[in-house]
Parts: C-alpha cells; sequence; structure tokens
C-alpha cells in the first residue's frame, strides 16, 4: 500500500496500473498534476491465505482545499506478487483552522505550515 501511495505521489502510472489486478485494472490512469498527497496513515491491514485487506486515510490537496481520503482496499497475491483489486473508498473535504493542526500531519499549527501565506 505505501508503495502504491508513493506512486499516487510521485504521478507514477505506470507502477499504478503495473501493480493493479488485471481483472479490475483500467486501461489507462489520466495524470493527475493538481493533487497534492501529504499524508498516509495505515489504520488497519490484515490478510487470510491469499487475500489482503488494508485500511486507510490519505491526506491530499487540490488547489487550496484540503480533503481526507478513507478507503478499505482489497487486495491478491498471485504470481508472488500482491495485486491491488479494488476499494471501498469516501472523500471527506477537511476545512482546517488557523490555529488547528496542520493536516499533513507536522504536528505544527496550520498558519504556520501549510496554511494560506
Amino acid at each position: 500500500m505505501r508503495s502504491r501511495y508513493s506512486a499516487f505521489a510521485l504521478g507514477l502510472t505506470d507502477y499504478l496500473l503495473a501493480t493493479w489486478h488485471p481483472s479490475t485494472r483500467p486501461a489507462q490512469l489520466p495524470a493527475d498534476d493538481a493533487t497534492e498527497w501529504k499524508r498516509l496513515e495505515v489504520l488497519d491491514s490484515g490478510e487470510e491465505g491469499d487475500r489482503g485487506r488494508v485500511h486507510f486515510r490519505a491526506t491530499f490537496r487540490e488547489g487550496g482545499r484540503w480533503a481526507l481520503l478513507e478507503e478499505h482496499s482489497r487486495f491478491v497475491h498471485e504470481d508472488g506478487q500482491w495485486w491491488y483489486l479494488d476499494g471501498d473508498s469516501a472523500v471527506h473535504r477537511l476545512k482546517p483552522g488557523r490555529n488547528a493542526p496542520c493536516p499533513c500531519g507536522s504536528g505544527r499549527k496550520f498558519k504556520a505550515c501549510c496554511g494560506p501565506v
């Protein structure tokens, strides 16, 4: 999961497609230069036989707006490799206040970190 998050953050669509199971893989992924991925939190993970699951939250910013993607992802282990199958996801908008902790996870106040300049 962490490698797929890193690929999203770096815009490595070829890697994302290469680790997506052929039965659910889209034909292509559009480039997304507008999204800045800021933080990944893996909340839970596990495996049973050749099936795996990961529950995560990823914080991102698009055009000055903050949001949180939460997903329960499903993986399958085949041919010595873990493949992403699919996930149930939801996006929640964030509205951090000036004195709130920064959503990027730095531990600093929003106004002193990623807040508006």
